[in-house]
C-alpha cells in the first residue's frame, strides 16, 4: 500500500503517532510511505524508518524548485500548500495510486478497503464532513469557489488519488492560476483550490468511516439517531481526523478522543 504525507518538521511528532497507529491497526502491508516535506533531516528519516520496523519503507520525495517558480506565495501561503495538489507530478511515475493522509490522524481500523476503492473514473475519493448545516454550506462553497458541478465540499485530509489520471488532468499552471485569481476568497487555500478546480471529479466516501471529524462525536450520534456511539466508532471507523486548530498532542486538549490519542503518543514515546 502506497501512503503519502506532506508536512513540515513541526509535524514530525504527530506523524510518528499516525504511523504507529497505522502499523498497529492495519495488518496489511508492507507500506511504502512517501514524504513530501520541508526541513526533515537524515536523522528524522532514519527514526521514522526504525519506527516502521520493517513493515514500512520511508521514501523522501525531492521537490524541484522549478515546478513552483510561478506559484503564488505570501506570508501565510507557502510552497508546501501545493504539494498534495501536485502529488502526481512529484511522486515516482511508476505509482498509479496513493492514499494521502494528514499527520493529525489516528488509524484505528484497517484502511485497505478505502485504498482499493473503485474511483469510477474520478480523480480522487474524499469525504465531506457531515453536519447539520451541510445543505446550506455546500451550496455556499460552490458559489464561493465557482465550481457548480461539485456535489459537496470535500475535506483534503484523506484522499485516494488516481495518479495516472491526475497526471493527465491536474496541471500546475491551472492550480497556480486558480490560487492567484481567487486569492481574496480562499479560506483554507489548498482545500479550497482542490474543491474549486476538481470538486466535480471527486468521488464521495463515508466520512464516519474514512475521515471522522474527531470534534463532532455528538453530531454523528445525533444524525445517526444514536447508532454511531463510541462502540460503533471503535468497531467501524478507520480514520479519526483531529481537524481544526486544537490538536490532541497539546496538553490543554480535552476532546472526546483525547485519551485514545495519548495512548498512541505514549506508545511512540516508549520506543
Amino acid at each position: 500500500m502506497d501512503i503519502l504525507v506532506t508536512l513540515d518538521r513541526n509535524y514530525l511528532p504527530p506523524l510518528r503517532v499516525m504511523l504507529e497507529s497505522l502499523l498497529r491497526n492495519d495488518p496489511g502491508g508492507p507500506f511504502d510511505i512517501y514524504l513530501i516535506g520541508d526541513g526533515l533531516t537524515a536523522e528524522d528519516l532514519a527514526g521514522l524508518e526504525a519506527l516502521c520496523g520493517g513493515r514500512g519503507r520511508i521514501h523522501p520525495v525531492e521537490v524541484p524548485a522549478a515546478l513552483f517558480a510561478s506559484a503564488p506565495v505570501a506570508r501565510y501561503w507557502t510552497r508546501a500548500m501545493y504539494y498534495r495538489l501536485l502529488a502526481a507530478q512529484l511522486l515516482p511515475q511508476t505509482l498509479d495510486r496513493v492514499l494521502y493522509l494528514d499527520p493529525d490522524i489516528l488509524v484505528i481500523n484497517p484502511v485497505r478497503a478505502l485504498y482499493e476503492t473503485d474511483l469510477a473514473g474520478c480523480l480522487m475519493a474524499a469525504a465531506t464532513h457531515t453536519g447539520l448545516l451541510a445543505g446550506i454550506t455546500d451550496p455556499v462553497n460552490r458559489l464561493r469557489l465557482e465550481n457548480y458541478e461539485a456535489e459537496a465540499y470535500y475535506n483534503s485530509g484523506v484522499l485516494v488519488m488516481d495518479l495516472a489520471a491526475m497526471r493527465r488532468e491536474v496541471r500546475p499552471a491551472d492550480v497556480f492560476g486558480y490560487a492567484r485569481e481567487h486569492a481574496d476568497i480562499l479560506l483554507l487555500p489548498d482545500q479550497d483550490v482542490l474543491n474549486g478546480l476538481y470538486g466535480g471529479r471527486i468521488l464521495g466516501v463515508d466520512d464516519s468511516l474514512w475521515n471522522y471529524d474527531a470534534r463532532r462525536f455528538d453530531r454523528y450520534l445525533l444524525l445517526s439517531q444514536g447508532e454511531k456511539d463510541m462502540d460503533w466508532v471503535m468497531g467501524h471507523t478507520s480514520i479519526l481526523h483531529f481537524c481544526g486548530k486544537r490538536k490532541p498532542w497539546n496538553r490543554s486538549y480535552q476532546g472526546r478522543f483525547s485519551a485514545l490519542y495519548k495512548h498512541y503518543q505514549h506508545l511512540v514515546e516508549r520506543r
